[in-house]
């Protein structure tokens, strides 16, 4: 039972750095598409409603009836979801980083950890690890350090509020899905949320007036060009699908509160992918910010041994969110044109 119990922890945390990568790597993807053309509401909304597109049949093949059956019992949980988690989070942040230095709105939206912290501590009354709430402190002020706080600040009211909502919305992410444990499974949560947010980003999004060429298109990303279908599929396949199963996956095996403090190694992923990709420097400050986030990180995830994890269905090794490998070769080779 011990080495189960241990066996999960590391899986979830193995889930949490790898959506906190994959989420990470959205920046430079999305930027292309913006600047060819797209408005950031516009590339948010193709990103959710290509995940839809892939989510929905996955849940009708390895679900089932169960999994609709499954959704309907937790709707207004997953109707939260998907308007806060995936579409009130991005769209809120654009606003914020329309208004605010981007470095700030980032900062603002990744304070939705410390939320999730005061809310289990204060408002649910949850013993929360001291070495989860030390491990977020430390992981924000590695963050402040990366986006270089202090270089200034022209305080807008608007941006302000979007981006402390943008917080909010990240907070709400994380408790949810501690709350929907062993009541809804990450394929079936993620799919309901993607359908909820591609509905509700619809009116922001305009979508009847994306110039639709730019995915044809030659785009550039730094040194290199692509197809803009190429990016298109990257925040849709890696950034989004993947990353929220994973997240939703790392959480259910974890909690929120850790959950959330491994997720600001997702600033560290996005430097890293902005200096590959776009030749953009990092600083000597960001660097040391960088360290001083993934330090947060382990200390927070250090509180995994201390608390008990949710029970969970065991998986065989080959099981990824219940898609077992044989289901999957089994699904491949019956439409393989």
């Amino acid at each position: 039972m011990a080495h189960d119990a241990a066996r999960t922890k590391s899986v979830g945390l193995g889930f949490a750095l790898f959506s906190a990568i994959t989420f990470g790597g959205s920046g430079p993807f999305a930027k292309a598409l913006i600047e060819a053309g797209m408005s950031p509401e516009q590339a948010a909304w193709i990103r959710i409603l290509g995940a839809t597109v892939i989510l929905v049949p996955l849940v009708l093949i390895f679900r089932g009836t169960a999994g609709i059956s499954a959704a309907r019992r937790s709707w207004p949980q997953l109707v939260l979801y998907g308007l806060t988690g995936i579409a009130g989070c991005q769209t809120l942040f654009f606003v914020a980083a329309s208004r605010l230095p981007v470095g700030i709105a980032l900062l603002l939206e990744f304070s939705g950890p410390l939320l999730v912290v005061g809310w289990l501590k204060f408002g649910r009354k949850v013993a929360v690890p001291r070495s989860a709430v030390i491990g977020v402190a430390i992981a924000l002020v590695g963050l402040a350090t990366v986006v270089e706080i202090w270089s200034g600040l022209k305080l807008d009211l608007i941006g302000l509020l979007a981006g402390l909502g943008a917080a909010a919305c990240q907070a709400t992410y994380f408790i949810l899905i501690d709350k929907l444990t062993g009541v809804a499974d990450p394929l079936v949560m993620t799919a309901a949320g993607s359908i909820v947010g591609a509905i509700a980003l619809t009116a922001v999004a305009v979508p009847w007036t994306i110039p639709w060429h730019t995915l044809t298109d030659t785009i550039a990303i730094g040194d290199r060009s692509a197809p803009g279908w190429i990016f298109a599929a990257w925040l849709i396949v890696v950034s989004t699908v993947v990353a929220y199963l994973a997240g939703a996956a790392a959480v259910q095996r974890l909690s929120a509160a850790i959950g959330g403090a491994v997720a600001y190694v997702e600033v560290v992923a996005a430097s890293i992918f902005a200096w590959i990709l776009l030749n953009e420097t990092l600083t000597t400050n960001q660097i040391i910010g960088g360290v001083i986030v993934l330090l947060g990180a382990f200390v927070a995830q250090s509180s995994v041994g201390k608390v008990a994890p949710p029970e969970i269905p065991p998986a065989r090794d080959d099981d990824l969110y219940g898609l077992h490998r044989d289901d999957i070769v089994g699904a491949a080779s019956g439409n393989d044109h």
